[in-house]
């Protein structure tokens, strides 16, 4: 299984498979690109980041054998989303907006109605779904709640996989 090095997310999100399934697979880390060895046959699997997988599989250089959102992704539909096979399994990069601890209510609302308000536009949603992305607009609040079990649901895969910083 190659990855980004130690701790990057395809090094976690192979370590939940494995967590999951009890399927044992070496984790080989890369400091370099891992595509060439993925390509040439060298390296078996990899949890690989759409945006970046999607040329390959388009060009048939690479088999996508599942995504690993939650559901299948609108850009590519036929690709099945690993939780089919191994419920309950999701791991998705995510991007969040944040402000300093002291910064006034109303600017953390008006901030949060702009930006929820261009994921809403048609347009944008088309764009960002076109290169895999799952749009998930939340509330400032909503965003903590995500990022704290978040912080807990890794936590336990790194514990799982004894992941130390290198």
């Amino acid at each position: 299984m190659g990855s980004a090095g130690y701790g990057s997310a395809p090094h976690v999100f192979g370590e939940l498979f494995k967590m999951m399934t009890g399927i044992d697979l070496v984790h080989i880390p890369y400091r370099d690109s891992y595509w060439p060895d993925l390509l040439a046959g060298q390296t078996q699997i990899l949890f690989a980041p759409v945006v970046s997988a999607t040329g390959y599989v388009q060009s048939g250089q690479l088999r996508a054998l599942a995504v690993t959102t939650r559901t299948r992704l609108e850009a590519m539909p036929a690709i099945p989303a690993l939780d089919e096979f191994v419920p309950g399994y999701e791991a998705s990069g995510w991007l969040g907006v944040g402000a300093p601890k002291n910064t006034p209510v109303e600017i953390i609302d008006k901030l949060n109605n702009e930006i929820n308000a261009v994921l809403a536009d048609a347009k944008a949603k088309s764009r960002l779904a076109d290169v895999g992305v799952v749009l998930m607009p939340m509330a400032p609040d909503e965003l903590g709640k995500f990022i704290a079990a978040d912080t807990e649901k890794w936590a336990k895969v790194v514990k799982f996989a004894g992941i130390k910083l290198q």
